[in-house]
């Protein structure tokens, strides 16, 4: 009995790490994207690696599920089509005994989520924004990029191109008066930045520069050699929030705003579907074996793609279905944070019946 879990856990063990490998990397991708755009920018590579440390314990918790059903999709899709599964239970080797080994390992997983959603993750999540935050108001160059609007105080700016050592080509510079009156308008055929790091201002020197002043009557235009305009980041960077979104706090302390915003008589469904959403998501593993083992014995395919395409349909559906009842947030009177379990019960509930008949089989 021994060499035969063995030879099926050492199967599974192979296919997830595999999965979890590819997945982890596919989904860091989109996010490491942008990233390597401010490193090429002068932002340090300690800061990019840093960054991708803190995002891990998140994205892991949405690929250790998928991981475990595609694993479990592979390992008995190819069981169950080399007959194998019926050559063990020929010999008395029950489905249970078969995947007890999985389903501990699967337990053991689902304890890791567990622990990475709720103590872990959202704090080294809120830290790689304040992370990319800093390195992007110590280095500004990084957050201009052609035809972003770039925000600071009443100004906004935005440029056709730039160089790595700064200079800045075809700029537009829009002064406001107020949140809904321009101010003035000036066109620059380049410019460069310059920081001063002791007093904490960055300096926007524009050159041949053409000047629209709104405020006159009637309004003016003139030209200028040269126009220097300086922002205070340090103030930019002290007035930075405070306190710490719900989403980055952990679950401790999320369920300490929860009490006290109850105590204030306010409503905490959105804090309750960011708790039960977490929870939620950390119990997927045991909802995937449930349901990819079965669905995987029934198709009875050697070809991996099959069991990668119902693996990537079956965990699309399970995440769209959670991020559809969270979407219900402004409907407190739905009851969102209880809606969030059905894709976990429906799961389970069906994946439990599936194997129960597999197994009577």
């Amino acid at each position: 009995m021994w060499i035969l879990n063995w030879y099926v856990t050492r199967g599974f063990l192979l296919a997830f790490f595999m999965a979890i490998g590819i997945l982890t990397f596919g989904m860091t991708g989109a996010n490491i994207v942008k990233v390597l755009d401010f490193l090429a920018q002068g932002i340090p590579l300690m800061t990019f690696c840093k960054f991708t440390l803190y995002l891990m314990p998140v994205i892991l918790t949405f690929t250790v599920p998928w991981a475990v059903m595609v694993a479990v999709m592979l390992v008995f899709g190819r069981l169950s089509a080399d007959s194998e599964l019926t050559a063990m239970r020929a010999c008395g080797v029950s489905i249970l005994q078969i995947v007890s080994p999985i389903l501990l390992i699967t337990v053991a997983l689902t304890g890791l989520c567990l622990y990475l959603q709720i103590e872990l993750g959202p704090p080294l999540l809120g830290q790689s924004r304040e992370l990319l935050k800093m390195e992007a108001i110590n280095q500004p160059l990084a957050l201009f990029e052609p035809g972003r609007q770039i925000l600071y105080e009443n100004t906004i700016i935005t440029i056709a191109d730039k160089t790595p050592d700064g200079k800045l080509k075809g700029v537009q510079l829009y002064k406001l008066a107020d949140k809904d009156t321009l101010a003035l308008d000036i066109s620059a055929a380049s410019g460069k930045l310059e920081m001063d790091k002791e007093n904490q201002l960055l300096k926007v020197i524009l050159y041949d520069c053409v000047l629209h002043d709104k405020r006159s009557d009637p309004e003016t235009r003139m030209f200028h050699k040269e126009l220097e305009f300086a922002f205070n980041y340090g103030k930019k960077l002290n007035s930075m929030n405070l306190t710490t979104r719900a989403k980055y706090m952990t679950v401790r302390d999320l369920m300490g705003l929860i009490k006290v915003t109850r105590q204030m008589n306010q409503d905490t469904t959105k804090l309750e579907v960011e708790l039960n959403q977490r929870i939620a998501f950390a119990l997927s593993p045991i909802a995937f074996l449930l349901l990819g083992l079965p669905l995987a014995i029934r198709t009875s395919r050697r070809e991996t793609s099959v069991g990668l395409f119902l693996s990537v349909i079956l965990a699309g559906v399970f995440f769209l279905s959670i991020i559809l009842c969270e979407s219900f947030v402004r409907y407190p009177k739905m009851y969102p944070q209880y809606l969030l379990w059905l894709p976990n019960i429906i799961f389970q509930v069906v994946g439990a019946y599936m194997t129960y008949k597999v197994s009577q089989r």
